[in-house]
C-alpha cells in the first residue's frame, strides 16, 4: 500500500537572539507565520489529499504551524499529536516516529524544525530534495509497497517540493 509523508517546516516565528526572556521551545509564529501555516494548509486542501495523521514537535512555532494546517484540511486540530522526538532529537528522532506509525494511517503530515526535517527529507528520498527547507516548505515523499516500520534510507520519491513563498 502507498504511504505519503509530508515534511513541513515551521512557519516564521519570532526571533529571541537578543531575548534572554524566551526559551527556544516557547516561540511564538509572527503573523507572518501565521499567513503562512494558512497558505500551506490552503494548498494543501487544495491538492485534494486526505491527510490521517498531523504530528509536530511539542514546541509553540511547531504546534501552532500544525494546528493552522489542520484547520485549514477541516482536521481536528484536538487530534493533532505532540512527538517530542521531534524536538531536538535529530533525524533519528523522526525516524523512529516514522517507523512506529499505525499501519492504517495512509498519509501523514510532519511539522518540524530546521536542520533535522530537512536532514531526514534528503536521507529519505531517493531523489534530490531541493537543498535545505525554507521556513513554510512542504516536501511530499511517497512510499510505494512500504509499511511506516520498513520506510528508510532513500526509500522515498519526491512528489513535489512547495515553498510558501511560490505560493499565489
Amino acid at each position: 500500500m502507498e504511504k505519503n509523508l509530508l515534511l513541513v517546516r515551521h512557519a516564521t516565528a519570532e526571533d529571541i537572539t537578543n531575548s534572554a526572556m524566551v526559551r527556544d521551545r516557547d516561540r511564538e509564529l509572527t503573523s507572518r507565520g501565521i499567513m503562512e501555516s494558512a497558505r500551506i494548509g490552503k494548498y494543501l486542501k487544495d491538492n485534494g489529499l486526505k491527510i490521517d495523521a498531523i504530528l509536530c514537535s511539542p514546541a509553540t512555532r511547531t504546534h501552532t504551524t500544525a494546528n493552522l494546517i489542520a484547520e485549514q484540511l477541516k482536521f481536528d486540530t484536538d487530534n493533532v499529536e505532540l512527538a517530542d522526538g521531534l524536538y531536538g532529537s535529530g533525524p533519528r528522532g523522526y525516524l523512529a516516529l516514522l517507523n512506529g506509525l499505525n499501519e492504517s494511517l495512509e498519509t501523514v503530515i510532519i511539522v518540524g524544525h530546521n536542520p533535522d526535517i530537512t536532514f531526514f527529507a534528503d536521507y529519505l528520498s531517493s531523489q534530490d530534495c531541493g537543498g535545505s527547507m525554507s521556513k513554510a516548505t512542504v516536501i511530499h515523499l511517497k512510499f510505494d509497497d512500504l509499511s511506516w516500520a520498513e520506510i528508510s534510507q532513500k526509500s522515498g520519491s519526491l512528489v513535489k517540493r512547495v515553498d510558501v513563498k511560490d505560493l499565489n
